[in-house]
């Protein structure tokens, strides 16, 4: 098959690095780079001068020479633009979120079933090879199974860029909630955040999100753009080990604990039932590969060969009405919001 023809629509603070990945990704061709600001666009074609430059959305949607676009404009026109491209035949990876609201993401989804075009969401975390080894660990055959999951733990925080457009919870909790939806294979019950604009009002730059699941599991997020350390952090604890997860780290990003309590066959009183185990600290290696790459290689793999992306439609509308149950749950000063 002829290499998979690729716009990238938006090449600003993260859309630029979708240019540098497309544009030397083996079975795909930068055909249109599209941005109105004449600065990002220069920067754009400086890294891939054998792109077409594009000021106008349209002109994607028109080209002929476009096979699929990559969508990594602000979130407020992730839908819109999504279902116009798919409508116009066009295959996309639109960044996350997919929308700013449950009706909006089933537009979307709808319109992916009716295009039967490939329709992928942005999010990155499920690409990451660490996360390869987190799912052989939930895995009961595993020789190191975490046995039954109890409950996990994100943090995503910085001292970093504000945002005026979306708060915390759009802007980070897209990449922990996708993930710990897909690690789980489960939706939450209920969910409930707390949030605060210390910085602006009205855009929380901090918020606490909680999500129930019906079998009694539970995650926290930690999400915040207000904080004095880079953290990337998730914590899986289980029934045999448990498991942390460091982003940031450059070299030990996964460290295993054989740490539990054990429950012997046998026991005479209560206090004799539950025993403390301490054993071994693991740090596998992990062969890295960069996760937008793999994304993107992902994406055009989809496309030639016809399957169903890991982060599709579906994939998509549950973390959008995970994240719009917890917008309900800020606006109530934190009240559990069911998902129906």
């Amino acid at each position: 098959m002829s290499a998979v023809r690729v716009a990238v629509v938006g090449a600003g603070y993260w859309g630029i690095n979708h240019v540098r990945a497309f544009a030397h990704l083996p079975g795909a061709e930068l055909a249109m780079v599209c941005e109105p600001d004449e600065a990002h666009r220069k920067r754009a074609l400086a890294i891939a001068p054998q792109a077409r430059p594009a000021i106008a959305f349209d002109e994607a949607l028109a080209a002929g020479d476009v096979d699929a676009v990559v969508l990594a404009t602000p979130a407020k026109l992730h839908a819109e633009q999504a279902v116009r491209a798919l409508g116009a035949g066009k295959h996309v990876l639109v960044e996350k979120p997919m929308a700013l609201t449950r009706a909006d993401g089933e537009r979307v989804a709808e319109a992916a079933s009716r295009a039967g075009r490939v329709l992928q969401v942005g999010h990155l975390m499920i690409h990451h090879p660490v996360v390869r080894v987190l799912e052989a660990l939930l895995d009961p055959r595993h020789p190191q199974s975490l046995g039954d999951v109890y409950y996990l733990y994100a943090q995503r925080v910085n001292l970093g860029r504000l945002r005026h457009d979306e708060n915390a919870l759009w802007s980070f909790g897209p990449h922990d909630v996708s993930l710990i939806l897909h690690l789980l294979r489960a939706e939450p019950a209920w969910v409930s955040a707390h949030g605060h604009g210390y910085l602006q009002p009205r855009i929380e730059d901090v918020v606490f999100l909680h999500l129930a699941f019906a079998d009694g599991r539970m995650a926290h997020v930690q999400l915040s753009w207000l904080d004095p350390r880079k953290e990337r952090r998730m914590t899986i604890v289980g029934s045999r080990r448990m498991v942390e997860f460091d982003d940031v780290h450059p070299t030990e990003k996964l460290r295993i604990y054989d740490k539990g309590y054990d429950r012997p066959p046998e026991f005479s009183d209560f206090a004799q039932y539950l025993t403390l185990r301490q054993g071994d600290v693991h740090i596998p290696r992990v062969d890295m590969a960069e996760p937008l790459g793999l994304e993107c290689r992902h994406f055009v793999g989809c496309i030639a060969q016809g399957t169903a992306p890991l982060t599709g439609a579906a994939e998509g509308l549950a973390v959008v009405r995970v994240l719009a149950a917890a917008q309900q749950s800020l606006e109530r000063g934190g009240a559990p919001v069911p998902l129906e």
